[in-house]
């Protein structure tokens, strides 16, 4: 009797983890797809630079909260060194694979223009697109891991920051010679990516003793590098001043979706 009880529960457990699996890779997913509205408001969008680079902005505000409520709040600090060490080594990982990837014709895919893409890589780019989107989609796997349910205010946060990179990822490729099939394609590739990491970062969390403290530290180093090292100068390149109201804005609409939407 006990033995039947025990496979039971085990298999009501394997079914929990397969939904929460699934949620993991949906999310994932969903919160990357934001990259065909970026895609769809590129044409439209890229000679107005300055709302490009205002929305931008918006974006990053929204990413920088996330990294401050969801990723590393105070109550992480209290477990030793060891939330600083992940978060600097991430940071150095994502610097690393950054410059590797620029120097391969990958550093203007973020350019709003696009202009700076026309002698650059359409491979590189899109390559380092999936580098600056793994490390968000990882911790969403983890976060809804360890907290059991989907955060909100993180899922908004990528999904607000995406339309702007999609928009200057489009104009980017474009610019370099691809074609809007070849681009949504390439946009498909990386959503499934996006939605592959998200379901990694479920399982890694939920099958290894180690704490995901640790491994959203570790991300959270790689997308503040990212933000500091792209995303927020190409803003205020073509946003202006205005661009440090916009990213205080996204940075409260987060925060207040974290306090209030969980």
């Amino acid at each position: 009797m006990h033995t039947g009880v025990t496979a039971v529960a085990r298999d009501r457990l394997s079914d929990c983890t397969a939904v929460s699996v699934w949620n993991a890779l949906f999310w994932g997913g969903a919160s990357s797809a934001s990259l065909y509205i970026g895609e769809a408001l590129a044409g439209p969008m890229t000679p107005r630079k300055h709302a490009t680079g205002l929305v931008m902005g918006f974006g990053a505000g929204t990413l920088l909260s996330a990294i401050a409520y969801e990723l590393i709040p105070e109550s992480n600090l209290q477990h030793g060194f060891g939330i600083g060490i992940g978060f600097v080594l991430g940071a150095l990982v994502y610097f690393v694979a950054d410059r590797v990837i620029d120097r391969a014709g990958g550093s203007a895919r973020q350019d709003i223009g696009g202009e700076e893409a026309r002698s650059g890589s359409g491979a590189a780019m899109f390559i380092g697109a999936l580098l600056d989107g793994v490390p968000e989609a990882f911790i969403l796997g983890i976060t809804i891991a360890t907290g059991g349910s989907v955060s909100v205010a993180f899922v908004t946060a990528v999904f607000v920051s995406n339309i702007p990179q999609g928009i200057a990822g489009t104009s980017a490729l474009k610019a370099a010679g691809y074609t809007d099939v070849r681009i949504f394609k390439m946009w498909t590739g990386l959503t499934v990516a996006a939605a592959a990491f998200a379901g990694f970062g479920y399982v890694l969390a939920k099958s290894t003793h180690v704490s995901g403290l640790y491994s959203e530290a570790f991300a959270a180093g790689a997308v503040l590098t990212m933000l500091a090292d792209s995303m927020m100068p190409e803003a205020f390149e073509n946003g202006g001043a205005q661009v440090g109201l916009l990213t205080v804005l996204g940075y409260l609409v987060a925060a207040t979706l974290t306090v209030h939407g969980g």
